[in-house]
């Protein structure tokens, strides 16, 4: 057996790491992930592996509708989420013959029998209809299937009457609302979300993820209470009250107690935030898709690649997975001597004792080798790459625009960076970050850094500029629209009691972030000048080195803590209200804490980060709940800012 020993070239039982961007040098502990202070009565999860089975079952039923032999053409962005629900192995076994790809082009299939999975997308739609239609001109007879997944939309129905072949296909709706990643992750896989809700006003996954929403209340449910922030937030609340109050009601109990819902956009600085935590990063840099992540030679130490399902099952990844990236180091390289030590243990075995031996523990220890080689291949290569991209300058520029100290500094380093053409989406991502802790830029330093960008990147990105100004992510300060004034506006609004609504002057605040007023309201940024111990995180700040306790995180621990919004109206009126507070049916006495009432479901609606998850799991650790994390999509700085460009119009 090749000794691990090699993994970490520092071993010794305190090694002083030189980390670039992992603040600093730090003690790398070699017992262990981090301390945490963990209250043990936290209740048990749900099993959410029922949710698989229903979306299964569904979509064999819809597929044995179209009897007989059929091909299968699966929309790109279904396929991965597809692979989770049912193999190939299952569909071959109710009758489909051949797998395709929806590639936009002419199809090869010889089947007499068609049967497309796709989103309810207008572009997919009409390659359909051309699909259709070519075959009519050849006189050629083929049966059609639509399955639309999660529902269909009446665009598409009225695109294929336009098309005339409406009468040709039949149509259905697969309802896979919601796909289990993990124990307390919960996806809808819907990225295009953000984009469609948040920027272009298209409020038609509303009514989604109120369905979704509607499933978990009927199968893990009822809530005792809603609270909520965000006027999409609003709406599908709104929307699946009403699916409830169609359908049948039914007494059982609750697994799920309490439920909160928030849109992306009240909190817009913590993922364009840098991830510190280990599954944070190996999403920004590797791209987690579904649960899945595919690491590349360069951490196989191999020629080829290899996919990894990335969850609780793995022991080594469930180990590291919320900790700070300076902590991980320390754990692997422990975790290496302590498996050399179990294999290194047969050598004084007697045959019977080795037969035991190989029986019981090979397996187990050749499957965490074999993941933890993976890992640390992992976090090596992360290191290189973030090392060559002088990570600790970069982290040093977040913190102090976090902070509010050093902001020509930090201007200076953006510009640096455009100028230097170091990667559009990161100086994109740092210009968004400064207007929205600054609350909007300086007119002289808006056009100049927008300037310098179009030079660098090009003019095709003014649309891109516009975007981000229609989000309130990059914005010029209008004149009188300094922090102070904004914050004074902000303030006699709150103090106004005769004002039973929002006035004139606090609507022209939208699409403002009131980053500074909020951080200072809720304490958002700790103190720069303590010494902040990641071995042992105080607070939800570790994700952040200890910079910057994320607002939505915040916003839920205040709200659960004070059973509501009361003492918070000066901060939920700063965030463009929304917010409401519900008890539902199941709504039982709040002194007693039963197990399902320490069990919060947070439904992000516009995606949430890894870091976040991280943060709550954190927070739940330390109040003695669970929280389950129900998000559109997963995301992270690029993707989100990916969305808003052009080519992905």
């Amino acid at each position: 057996m090749t000794s691990l020993a090699w993994s970490f070239r520092n071993s010794s039982e305190t090694t002083s790491w030189e980390v670039n961007g992992w603040a600093g040098v730090l003690l790398c502990s070699t017992s262990g992930p981090m301390a945490h202070s963990v209250r043990r009565d936290a209740p048990e999860l749900p099993d959410f592996s029922l949710l698989k089975r229903l979306a299964r079952d569904q979509l064999i039923y819809l597929l044995e509708q179209l009897l007989g032999r059929k091909d299968l053409f699966i929309e790109a962005d279904l396929m991965s989420p597809l692979d989770r629900i049912a193999n190939v192995t299952t569909l071959k076994q109710h009758d489909v013959d051949k797998l395709y790809k929806v590639e936009y082009k002419p199809i090869v299939s010889t089947s007499d029998q068609l049967c497309f999975l796709i989103r309810p997308r207008i572009k997919t739609v009409k390659w359909i209809c051309d699909v259709v239609n070519a075959d009519k001109a050849f006189g050629r007879y083929r049966r059609y299937k639509i399955i639309f997944s999660p529902q269909k939309f009446y665009a598409c129905e009225n695109l294929l009457e336009e098309q005339g072949i409406f009468g040709d296909v039949t149509t259905d709706e697969w309802s896979f609302y919601l796909l289990p990643l993990d124990d307390d992750i919960i996806s809808l896989e819907l990225p295009e979300f953000f984009r469609d809700n948040f920027l272009e006003g298209d409020q038609r996954w509303v009514r989604t993820a109120g369905s979704a929403l509607h499933l978990l209340h009927s199968v893990y449910g009822p809530f005792s209470k809603v609270y909520g922030i965000g006027r999409c937030s609003k709406m599908a609340y709104e929307s699946w009250r009403e699916q409830v109050e169609e359908g049948e009601q039914r007494a059982r109990q609750a697994e799920i107690g309490n439920v909160f819902l928030i849109d992306r956009d009240v909190d817009l600085v913590t993922p364009l935030c840098s991830q510190v935590v280990y599954e944070g990063l190996l999403d920004d840099i590797f791209r987690i898709k579904c649960g899945c992540v595919e690491f590349g030679p360069d951490v196989t130490s191999s020629d080829k690649s290899i996919k990894v399902m990335l969850n609780s099952q793995d022991k080594v990844f469930n180990e590291i997975r919320n900790e700070h990236f300076s902590q991980v180091f320390g754990f692997l390289s422990q975790k290496a001597r302590n498996l050399q030590t179990a294999y290194d243990k047969r050598s004084g075995m007697d045959i019977k004792q080795m037969k035991t031996f190989v029986s019981e523990e090979l397996k187990g220890l050749k499957q965490e080798h074999r993941l933890l080689s993976l890992h640390i291949g992992a976090s090596e290569s992360m290191m290189k790459k973030k090392t060559k991209q002088d990570f600790q300058e970069l982290l040093k520029t977040e913190h102090s625009l976090l902070e509010g100290f050093e902001i020509r500094e930090c201007i200076s380093y953006i510009e640096e960076h455009i100028n230097r053409q170091v990667s559009m989406v990161e100086s994109m991502r740092l210009l968004c970050l400064l207007s929205l802790t600054e609350n909007g830029l300086l007119p002289k330093d808006y056009r100049s850094l927008k300037a310098q960008f179009l030079q660098s990147y090009g003019i095709e990105h003014l649309l891109t500029f516009s975007k981000l100004k229609q989000l309130g992510l990059l914005v010029e300060q209008q004149p009188g629209e300094t922090l102070t004034v904004m914050e004074s506006r902000v303030g006699k609004l709150v103090n106004d009691k005769t004002a039973g609504k929002l006035t004139d002057a606090f609507s022209s605040l939208a699409k403002k972030s009131n980053f500074r007023a909020l951080g200072r309201r809720l304490n958002l940024v700790p103190k720069s000048d303590e010494e902040y111990d990641l071995r042992v995180p105080r607070d939800m700040a570790y994700i952040f080195s200890g910079a910057y306790i994320p607002l939505s995180c915040k916003l839920i621990e205040q709200v659960l803590e004070r059973d509501g919004w009361t003492g918070l109206e000066e901060v939920t009126r700063m965030l463009n209200g929304h917010e409401f507070a519900v008890t539902g049916s199941n709504g039982s006495d709040a002194r007693v804490k039963t197990d399902s009432q320490r069990i919060i479901l947070v439904m992000f609606l516009g995606g949430c980060t890894f870091s976040e998850i991280s943060a709550l799991r954190f927070l739940g650790r330390e109040k003695g709940l669970k929280f389950i994390v129900v998000t559109t999509a997963i995301t992270n700085s690029t993707r989100l800012l990916e969305s808003m460009l052009d080519n992905h119009a």
